[in-house]
């Protein structure tokens, strides 16, 4: 059984090697990693072979005797032999095994590979919580949580003091003197919490590849952040010229045709946040994608004041990502450096021409470990 564990162990160490050696490949093609449930992802491997079987050099025949290469094993079936219908291949077929790992596993892959710091939570945003943890052996308690191990002991140390104990017929009565039962003590513990709030440009600029790489990069923030944090809530935001709260599958499947306003997803951020999060206990993270386009200068201008005057100090990071596209200009991100700068504490910038920059935008955003 131990050999087995190791074996196993030794197996998932290979696995997460392979992962790591073509991380880029899988974030490129975020189709490739099928969410299982909540905490597992699957992930193809093609490139590992199965365990299988091998015979030594003396083995032969097909279970009847003498055979040769060839010759099926077993009784024939019906038509077995003939010429088929189709053409004989000489290509090997594609092996893929499917490798389930957690997304703490994942998690860990992403941040030895990128090198990314851990979070350290701003002030003292946290949330408290009781656990209740059965940790104390009581005299008295419900059936329920009798301690059968406690209750014998007990019964057999009355019996040995008292002399009543015969080791040739050891036999155990306990009494109600004996009883004794799991009992809980409350423990309060203060648990960071996080909330991600993604925001994204949906007007007619932003195509489909554009909505991919949003995706890809949102599952793959997702896992780093909950790897950091245990209590950790999602909400999305969808904005053209107006903004809405939607829920994920609408979030990355939503186009709409019309002008975009930026400052309609900054303001229901705002009212989200000051309804919902406080600063004082939560962690907060709003990511923006847009290609850059916004409908006029005075909005780009109202968008800098609901930065600097609250989305910023509200959060521990504020996160752009500038999605190129053919029909964009990017000049929100030019707008952005001149009135914060390319390297301000609070703010971070990130172009993503296309898929294969997703990687270094992930250690954009993640990289100071705030």
């Amino acid at each position: 059984m131990w050999n087995i564990k190791r074996d196993h162990a030794r197996f998932r160490e290979i696995v997460k090697g392979k992962i790591k050696r073509d991380l880029k490949k899988y974030i490129k093609n975020g189709e490739m990693i099928v969410r299982r449930g909540k905490d597992q992802v699957s992930i193809p491997m093609p490139q590992i072979e199965t365990p299988r079987f091998r015979f030594g050099q003396n083995q032969g025949g097909a279970g009847q005797g003498e055979g040769k290469p060839g010759d099926p094993i077993g009784p024939a079936q019906p038509g077995q032999g003939e010429p088929g219908q189709g053409q004989a291949g000489n290509e090997p077929g594609q092996h893929e095994l499917e490798v389930d790992l957690t997304l703490q596993e994942l998690a860990e892959i992403l941040g030895e590979e990128l090198e990314l710091p851990r979070i350290e939570p701003r002030g003292k945003k946290s949330v408290k919580s009781k656990v209740d943890k059965y940790t104390n052996i009581a005299s008295q308690g419900p059936d329920s949580l009798k301690h059968f191990k406690r209750t014998f002991k007990e019964a057999l140390k009355r019996q040995v003091s008292s002399g009543t104990y015969n080791p040739d017929n050891p036999i155990i009565v306990p009494r109600k003197g004996d009883m004794r039962f799991r009992s809980w003590k409350s423990d309060v513990q203060y648990e960071n919490s996080a909330v991600i709030i993604y925001m994204m440009d949906v007007s007619g600029s932003m195509g489909e590849e554009q909505k991919e790489i949003v995706r890809t990069e949102a599952f793959w923030i997702d896992t780093w952040l909950r790897s950091q944090y245990k209590g950790i809530e999602t909400r999305y935001i969808i904005h053209d010229a107006s903004a809405r709260e939607v829920d994920e599958e609408t979030f990355f499947r939503t186009r709409e045709s019309g002008g975009t306003l930026i400052s309609s997803a900054y303001q229901l951020c705002q009212k989200m946040i000051e309804k919902e999060y406080s600063p004082t206990e939560w962690n907060i993270y709003p990511f923006h994608f847009s290609d850059g386009d916004n409908w006029s200068g005075e909005d780009t201008r109202l968008c800098m004041k609901l930065l600097e005057d609250y989305l910023i100090p509200a959060s521990n990071v504020f996160c752009y990502g500038q999605v190129e596209s053919r029909y964009g200009s990017g000049q929100f991100y030019k707008d952005l450096i001149e009135n914060f700068g390319e390297s301000h504490e609070e703010v971070i910038l990130s172009r993503i021409e296309n898929k294969d920059g997703i990687l270094n935008s992930i250690k954009d955003f993640l990289g100071r470990g705030k």
